[in-house]
């Protein structure tokens, strides 16, 4: 086998561009390199999935040729999303799993998932760039045997029944849901799920939009952390009349909230929510958070009486600390959230659930539970900069701000914490992209003042 030159290997998946980066070949060596990992044992077990793209079917193939090649059995999901296949690997006992999926990229990408026994990560330092480096070369080990592919569908509803674990289900008020797909494939394990709410007494009613999975995409790709996307969801809520909305990213690892009014409500509230749901239920407890918005998750954290872990950005790092410190949730702004008692791993389904049980409970709703957390605690969002020379542009923020902070922290980028605010700026790992996110204890103006002084020190084009 000859080397080939493959760039669609990410710092924790991969992503590419169709045709260019990503392909039949590319898909069937990393079958044959993923078979070959030296955690996978003699006859590995590989559980595969695949979202709803009109590529999907084809690079699962191949993948699966390769992993089959390999000496692999493949247990196939079908079209299933990331969490179910996390779900499978941890549940069946298999020695990985991979997603043929590209989530929220655009129309002409695709990319693969992939994780090792009990759903965990392949670390990004050693076993991925191993992976990458096997693929690349094409020195692929010989096998006595060929592998064999197992249809698995029937998980789904062993995957319902452990998300609606989560929640007593009779106790969730007859609250009204509007859910939005994003004709990604979301649509047929939320079917799923509400089945078995509503076998175990689940009053809920739900109102289904761009529900079933389309490869074209009518409606745009399912990104709903885009402000152009969500306009979509937030209509409907109120055309409906529902309580809340939900919407789901193309491979739904990704939920979306949004209240009555149809506003959309930012993720690092929603940490905020789900961490309070847990330490009601479970005093004492750790909850993991990423570093670039922190004063609401910490004030509620130590409100409830749990214990705040933090961790670098990214799923890996997530769940190596949850892991380490036994921690029963942790979530992250971008709106992933991750859970112990489902193999660590990062559930759109679960959220939605844990906060239409919390608002049960307190019979309250979504606007009146996050509204006084953002007024106390506002933030900017996430804000892109473009940059000639990012390093340089810290380096003048730096030099600008650190004087009068009381605490830096340097987890992930920069954070510099003072009485009033705080701002995280952290570098990209792939392009010239500086990200920041600036807080305050109870003064939008102020969030607003910090930005504009921020961005004039970086001097870059906000993208």
């Amino acid at each position: 086998m000859t080397a080939r030159d493959i760039t669609c290997f990410k710092a924790y998946d991969l992503r590419g561009r169709l045709g260019t980066e990503l392909d039949d070949d590319v898909a069937w060596r990393v079958g044959r390199a993923f078979a070959a990992r030296p955690s996978s044992g003699t006859h590995p077990r590989v559980v595969v999935g695949r979202d709803g793209r009109e590529s999907s079917p084809g690079l699962t193939a191949a993948l699966i040729r390769g992993l089959n090649e390999g000496g692999a059995d493949v247990l196939d999901l079908g079209l299933a999303g990331t969490e179910e296949m996390y779900f499978a690997t941890a549940h069946t006992g298999a020695d990985g799993g991979i997603e043929v999926t590209a989530s929220h990229n655009p129309a002409d990408y695709n990319g693969m998932k992939l994780v090792g026994a009990g759903a965990a990560p392949l670390d990004p330092a050693t076993e991925l760039p191993a992976l990458a480096d096997l693929a690349r070369s094409g020195a692929f080990p010989r096998v006595t045997r060929t592998g064999t592919v197992t249809n698995r569908a029937d998980l789904r509803a062993v995957y319902a029944a452990a998300v609606c674990d989560f929640v007593d289900a009779p106790a969730l008020q007859p609250l009204s849901v509007l859910v939005n797909a994003g004709n990604g494939v979301a649509g047929p394990a939320f079917d799923a799920i509400a089945a078995e709410l509503a076998r175990r007494g689940a009053a809920l009613r739900f109102i289904r939009i761009n529900h079933d999975p389309d490869p074209s995409f009518p409606h745009g790709i399912p990104n709903p952390l885009l402000p152009e996307n969500q306009p979509m969801t937030a209509v409907a809520v109120r055309a409906h009349g529902a309580d809340l909305g939900v919407a789901w990213d193309g491979d739904f690892d990704r939920c979306f909230l949004f209240d009555a009014t149809g506003r959309f409500i930012p993720g690092e509230y929603i940490v905020g929510l789900l961490a309070a749901a847990f330490l009601a239920q479970h005093p004492g407890e750790r909850i993991v958070h990423d570093p670039r918005v922190v004063l609401n998750t910490r004030d509620v954290i130590a409100r409830a009486g749990g214990r705040a872990v933090q961790s670098r950005t990214g799923h890996a790092f997530v769940k190596q600390v949850m892991r380490d410190s036994g921690a029963i949730y942790g979530g992250e702004m971008s709106a992933h959230h991750y859970f112990r008692d489902f193999a660590f791993a990062d559930s759109g389904m679960i959220p939605w659930l844990k906060i239409v049980e919390l608002l049960s409970r307190r019979r309250t709703s979504l606007a009146d539970l996050v509204s006084d957390r953002m007024t106390a605690f506002p933030s900017s969002g996430e804000i892109n900069f473009r940059l000639a020379d990012p390093g340089a542009a810290v380096a003048r923020v730096l030099d600008t701000l650190q004087t009068g902070a009381i605490a830096r922290d340097d987890t992930d980028g920069i954070s510099l914490e003072y009485p009033d605010w705080r701002f995280n700026l952290r570098r990209s790992n792939t392009e010239p992209v500086v990200r920041l996110n600036v807080e305050s204890r109870g003064d939008p103006e102020l969030v607003d003042a910090k930005v504009k002084q921020i961005s004039s020190l970086l001097e870059g084009d906000r993208i």
